[in-house]
């Protein structure tokens, strides 16, 4: 039995999300500077703001815990550049869509699909990660990045995956699409 070699091949990295670096890089900060406070207790005025003693003055080394926490969602941080979130890959007749740990595979038939068109997310950086997450009629998978493909079956659903590789994912499956409904 010959193994399918994939014609579309992208790997996408839960590290890369936008909003996950904003919530990962506002906690850091959060723990950094609370972590200055409890080594400079003293009330300080900051043009409208008037910063009280620090609060745990009597708890020794209780500022090393925020300087902990700080490392350690700097350590997250960086390891989260390696998880891989989404694989997708494109074959001559069908799309596999991997996602991680326990995600359950997703394979989507080219000979099914009706409609496929390329378009552009809406300018927000609070664009969540999302996989095989289905609202509102349609079936999103998204990482990170700016375009999209947009497929549609003949059963009704409706396909949103999210690439970086938008263009050549788009050319690959009209490519594959135009080829099937050719031999059909």
């Amino acid at each position: 039995m010959q193994i399918e070699k994939p014609l579309f091949n992208e790997k996408q990295y839960m590290g890369h999300n936008r909003l996950s670096i904003i919530w990962r890089t506002i906690i850091t900060l959060f723990c950094f500077i609370g972590y200055y406070w409890s080594e400079n207790p003293k009330p300080i005025q900051v043009a409208v703001f008037r910063i009280g003693y620090y609060p745990a003055i009597d708890i020794q080394n209780s500022g090393k815990i925020f300087f902990l926490l700080g490392m350690f969602m700097l350590i997250l941080s960086t390891t989260l550049i390696y998880v891989l979130h989404t694989h997708i890959k494109v074959f001559s007749t069908y799309i596999v869509i991997d996602g991680f740990w326990t995600a359950r595979r997703v394979k989507i038939n080219l000979d099914t699909i009706t409609h496929i068109r390329k378009s552009k997310y809406k300018k927000n950086i609070f664009r969540r990660a999302v996989y095989n997450l289905h609202s509102r009629g349609i079936i999103r998978f998204f990482t990170s990045g700016d375009e999209f493909i947009e497929l549609k079956d003949n059963s009704g659903f409706t396909y949103r995956i999210g690439s970086q590789k938008t263009p050549e994912l788009f050319q690959t499956l009209k490519k594959q699409i135009k080829e099937l409904k050719a031999n059909t």
